[in-house]
């Protein structure tokens, strides 16, 4: 299949507190980096093509993506881009509880203001801050230990071990030859980075979810763990109610079904 073609495109919108990491997940979509960047004022575009796998046969999905302002003040601007939205990814911070509190508010302005059959993803966002690693969700539990770099921790060695007082001295062609003979000291790996306590356990945020009839993933922009994967879920989840129908009696304009199968132009 040609690299400009796809089957469906399907409007998203990514919403949430300020600072929670939207911008920064919609750079790792689109152009695989991670860049820091300026608060969003108003919305920002961008747009990838994502593969999932429906009913056992493989489609290709143009993702449109509007990333939208976090603060109050651009809030009435951003309700308009929810409209006709076929996806949604609710963001939060990991590391600071209030951003999982306003979820709420956020959901609201979407089952408000966005199509009936929305497919919203619960996003739990900058787990690079609090683990080494990517979370398997089924398998954490509630109050998981936090892991720390330990008080007292080895430095990296600043050279070779001093010698003994009392310990003879070598002569100075001993010590050459001595030099050449024995490898360098290995250089110590730098201390671990010291991680943050997490403000909202997997599991905490998985039960929202369910209770909300969300999907759900934990995701780090920097390091690029699940951002694709969040993506696919909710398309996959689109596509599987295009399939049942549940679109047939009111379409949303953010998904494109009038011709799924013609080949894509440039744009």
């Amino acid at each position: 299949m040609d690299d400009m073609s796809w089957d469906y495109i399907l409007k998203f919108v990514i919403v949430g507190d300020a600072a929670v990491g939207k911008s920064c997940l919609l750079i790792r979509l689109t152009d695989d980096r991670f860049a820091a960047s300026e608060p969003t004022l108003g919305v920002e575009f961008g747009s990838r093509l994502v593969s999932t796998t429906v009913g056992g046969q493989a489609k290709r999905v143009k993702v449109q993506c509007w990333d939208t302002a976090g603060t109050e003040s651009f809030r009435s601007i951003t309700r308009s881009y929810f409209r006709g939205a076929a996806g949604a990814l609710l963001v939060y911070d990991v590391t600071r509880r209030e951003t999982f509190e306003h979820a709420t508010s956020w959901l609201d302005d979407l089952r408000t203001h966005a199509d009936d059959n929305v497919s919203v993803i619960l996003v739990a966002n900058k787990t690079d801050l609090c683990a080494t690693e990517p979370t398997v969700v089924p398998q954490i539990q509630f109050g998981e230990a936090v892991y720390v770099m330990p008080e007292g921790a080895p430095k990296q060695a600043e050279g070779a071990p001093k010698q003994s007082e009392g310990a003879p001295k070598q002569s100075e062609t001993d010590a050459q030859a001595e030099s050449v003979a024995t490898p360098p000291p290995a250089v110590t790996a730098a201390p671990e980075r010291i991680l943050l306590p997490r403000a909202i356990s997997t599991l905490e945020g998985a039960l929202f979810a369910k209770q909300h009839n969300l999907l759900y993933v934990e995701t780090s922009a920097k390091e690029g763990w699940g951002v694709v994967d969040a993506f696919e879920q909710t398309a996959r989840q689109i596509l599987e109610r295009v399939e049942r129908g549940e679109f047939e009696r009111r379409k949303p304009a953010g998904v494109n079904l009038a011709d799924s199968k013609t080949k894509g132009g440039c744009c």
